[in-house]
């Protein structure tokens, strides 16, 4: 039996939980992992994007993730998973996410490589074309080639790949939220919204099960 104080306790923490994620539909809105992956960042929220550069919705969805991204809570991380989601051409895409990556020239050209494959329709597919279109864009072609081939990015790339495989990844753009939950949606924007409920979802089970 419910004692007073507990009765309030749970009307509490139930009208605690925000509109949003009350609303959402698993199935619908998304599906729970089984079993959930461990998180590397203690006390936040981590979201994750799986996305491949040789994508077309992938290339949509950049301008609306990043967005979204500068302006995440300090709860919240987010992070990028480049997949080959088994294709060659794609593979060797996510291996030049993660050379530049190593090499520091990331941030510069993330947003060039999206157009130059999709609005200028650039066959950016292979090792040596990669190569000589990042060494047009001001990187060291010698250090992106040893970066593209090293121990270090092949082992992120077997990393984002087997994370592909624990989260039952089947199609890119993809987003989990706390290693717990895959985002579903029929649209971008369904996405967007339902990684906010989501969000909002575990920052009130966390509450309820007293962590911060």
């Amino acid at each position: 039996m419910f004692t007073r104080s507990a009765l309030l306790l749970t009307l509490a923490l139930v009208m605690s939980v925000p509109l949003r994620a009350a609303q959402l539909t698993e199935g619908t809105d998304y599906r729970t992992l089984e079993p959930p992956q461990h998180t590397d960042t203690a006390g936040k929220i981590d979201v994750i994007e799986f996305f491949s550069y040789g994508c077309p919705h992938c290339n949509e969805f950049y301008p609306l993730i990043s967005a979204r991204a500068a302006k995440l809570p300090k709860d919240v991380v987010f992070k990028r998973v480049a997949t080959g989601m088994g294709r060659t051409a794609w593979t060797n895409l996510a291996k030049a996410y993660y050379a530049l990556e190593a090499t520091g020239d990331l941030a510069r050209l993330d947003a060039q490589i999206f157009h130059a494959i999709h609005e200028e329709h650039l066959p950016l597919f292979d090792e040596k074309t990669i190569a000589e279109w990042v060494a047009m864009h001001g990187v060291d072609r010698a250090k992106f080639v040893s970066a593209f081939d090293s121990f270090g990015v092949n082992t992120k790339l077997n990393q984002a790949e087997q994370m592909v495989e624990n989260y039952k990844i089947d199609g890119v753009p993809s987003l989990a939220v706390a290693g717990k939950y895959v985002v579903m949606g029929n649209t971008l924007e369904q996405l967007l919204s339902n990684t906010d409920a989501l969000i909002e979802k575990v920052r009130a089970e966390r509450a309820a099960a007293g962590h911060k």
